[in-house]
């Protein structure tokens, strides 16, 4: 599985780095690939109204993510994960007590 790098931290286009920078909006193909995904795995999700954003855009009506957008979800995906934040962590949860439930029988 390929690292995402930090829009910050990457080179331009001008200097032979990733051709998606300088850009706002990705294609299937692009998007797929700066989220590490197969274009599929895209298609499928937005059949499913899953994953990242998307709309069509221009003549065609090609299917369209924004940069910013991809990353807003990612971060998204990341607060989702318990092992990424741990209030979300059912270990440390405080146990909750069965409603209607007598311990006595």
């Amino acid at each position: 599985m390929s690292v995402v790098t930090p829009i910050s931290s990457r080179s331009t286009p001008e200097a032979g780095g990733d051709p998606t920078i300088g850009r706002a909006f990705l294609g299937v193909k692009d998007a797929a690939a700066y989220l590490g995904l197969s274009p599929r795995t895209l298609y499928v999700w937005r059949h499913r109204r899953q994953g990242p954003p998307s709309f069509r855009m221009g003549a065609h009506g090609r299917v369209t993510y924004r940069l910013d957008a991809l990353d807003a979800w990612i971060r998204e995906q990341e607060q989702a994960d318990s092992r990424s934040n741990p209030a979300l962590n059912p270990v440390s949860a405080a146990p909750q007590r069965r409603v209607g439930y007598s311990a006595t029988a």
